[in-house]
C-alpha cells in the first residue's frame, strides 16, 4: 500500500504537456484590405453586449469555422488546463494561417504578427506555455530569417505544414531551412496540411480529419 501511495504521488507530480494546441490573436488585422489581395482569413467577433463571445472565421467570403474565447484568451485556457490536469501547453498557430499561398513578403508579415503574439503569451505565463513560431515556408530564405527571430523571441522552435504548395518536405528547395533548423537547435513540429487532406473523397463525415490528417502525416 505504501508503494502504491508513493507511485500515485509520483504520477501526480509529473508534468502533463500537451504539445498540440493552437492559439490565435484576438485582434486580427484585415490582411486582405491591408495588402489589397483577397483570400486571407478574417475574424468577425460577436458585437459587444451580445449573448456570444465567439468569433466567426472566414477565408475570403467563405465561412470557415466558429471559435470560442479559449482560442485566444490565456486565462480561459489556463482554467481549462487546470480542469483537465494539463500542466503546460505548447502553443502554435492554426494551419489555415500559414499563408503559404501568399506573396512571400505578405506571409512574412503575417508570420511576424503571429509570432509576436505567441511570444507575448509565453512571456506573460512562462510556467504554463511554450511557443512555436510559424514561417513563410514558400520563401526558404525568409523562413530561415524568421526562424532565427523566433528563437530570439524565446520560442523553442517552429510549426510547419506537411507540404508547402507543390513541395514535399524532402524537396531540395527546403534544404536550407532544414540545415538552419539543425544548426540553430530549433524544434520542428510538422502539422498535416493540404495534400491528401484536400481530396474530394474526404469531403464528408469528418474524413479530412479522421483519414486525411493521419495519411498526410504518414506521407510527410
Amino acid at each position: 500500500q505504501q508503494m502504491e501511495s508513493a507511485s500515485l504521488r509520483e504520477r501526480e507530480s509529473l508534468k502533463r504537456i500537451d504539445i498540440h494546441t493552437h492559439i490565435i490573436p484576438e485582434d486580427w488585422p484585415d490582411w486582405s484590405e491591408r495588402f489589397g489581395i483577397a483570400g486571407f482569413v478574417r475574424f468577425d467577433h460577436a458585437p459587444p453586449g451580445s449573448c456570444s463571445c465567439n468569433a466567426k472565421m472566414y477565408v475570403g467570403s467563405k465561412f470557415f469555422r466558429e471559435v470560442q474565447p479559449n482560442s485566444w484568451a490565456a486565462d480561459v485556457r489556463k482554467e481549462e488546463m487546470d480542469s483537465t490536469g494539463v500542466s503546460v501547453q505548447v502553443l502554435s498557430t492554426i494551419p489555415v494561417l500559414f499563408n503559404y499561398w501568399a506573396r512571400p513578403e505578405h506571409a512574412l508579415e503575417t508570420s511576424q504578427f503571429i509570432n509576436n503574439h505567441i511570444s507575448q503569451v509565453v512571456r506573460e505565463h512562462p510556467d504554463r506555455f511554450i511557443g512555436l513560431g510559424t514561417l513563410p515556408m514558400q520563401a526558404p530564405d525568409l523562413a530561415v530569417q524568421e526562424m532565427r527571430r523566433c528563437l530570439e523571441l524565446g520560442l523553442r522552435g517552429v510549426e510547419i505544414g506537411s507540404s508547402v504548395n507543390k513541395w514535399r518536405l524532402d524537396d531540395p528547395a527546403l534544404e536550407p531551412f532544414w540545415a538552419a533548423a539543425e544548426d540553430m537547435g530549433a524544434a520542428v513540429f510538422v502539422h498535416p496540411w493540404d495534400g491528401l487532406m484536400g481530396h474530394d473523397l474526404l469531403e464528408r463525415h469528418w474524413l479530412r480529419w479522421l483519414v486525411g490528417m493521419p495519411s498526410e502525416t504518414a506521407a510527410a
